[in-house]
């Protein structure tokens, strides 16, 4: 007796599984980890708990900033080492704790807080570090609203944002070195471009496809009973 073979039937995903990977993925996505962190998270092992050091590393820089110890020179890479070396061995986490969702913002308080602490010590100009800090702003904020949707930004779009630990170190090398303004110039200008085109692009690449699809639907809608009879008897000659 020949006997067909039975195909093997898909796994049912386990929901809370699937629950867990978008949790983690979306907050790894908010935290717009870069090329330095995804490098050294390899070589970290299991991590440590984000929400602790990240607050720690926050609380640091408030500290440092109202103690008024940064000043001129290379004291401007203190709070830059703190943030690096504490929030850094964060990245392999899984962020599935209870209060793991609170890692994104804040590190990017303590991200923002950093840029604008370093660069007020370094005479930048204000309105240049804020239009970074709108930059990166947009960019978080494109990201949790993309990712609601599910619809994710591509991985390139994080590693040529540089990542909060990249932003943070040639900020702060340059603050350190006095050349803190044209480096916020030439980094601003990269980090706006890079964002907004991207952001455009992806955007009207869905509403086109998203018209198309609408546009597809409403013509088999309109087609009449004789016409979708016609159409079928007509592919079924072909065949």
């Amino acid at each position: 007796m020949i006997t067909h073979p039975q195909a093997m039937a898909t796994p049912t995903p386990d929901p809370d599984e699937e629950r867990r990977r978008i949790q983690t993925a979306r907050l790894v996505a908010y935290r717009d980890d870069g090329p330095l962190a995804h490098a050294l998270s390899t070589k970290i092992g299991g991590g440590v708990p984000p929400v602790p050091a990240t607050l720690v590393a926050l609380l640091a820089v408030v500290g440092i900033t109202a103690a008024g110890l940064l000043d001129r020179g290379p004291i401007l890479l203190l709070p830059v080492a703190i943030v690096l070396l504490l929030v850094l061995p964060t990245t392999p986490r899984d962020h599935l704790g209870r209060f793991d969702w609170l890692t994104p913002p804040l590190l990017r308080g303590a991200e923002f807080l950093t840029v604008i602490a370093v660069g007020l010590a370094a005479d930048a100009p204000k309105w240049l570090l804020f239009v970074l800090v709108y930059v990166v702003g947009y960019h978080t904020y494109d990201t949790v609203y993309r990712t609601r949707q599910s619809i994710w930004p591509p991985a390139w779009v994080f590693r040529a944002g540089l990542g909060w630990e990249l932003r943070l170190l040639i900020i702060g090398v340059g603050a350190a070195l006095d050349v803190l303004t044209p480096v916020l110039a030439v980094l601003t200008a990269y980090l706006f471009v890079l964002f907004a085109v991207e952001s455009v692009t992806s955007w009207v690449r869905l509403d086109k496809a998203s018209a198309q699809a609408g546009a597809d639907a409403e013509q088999d809608l309109e087609a009449s009973p004789e016409d979708a009879l016609e159409q079928a008897t007509g592919e079924a000659e072909k065949g």
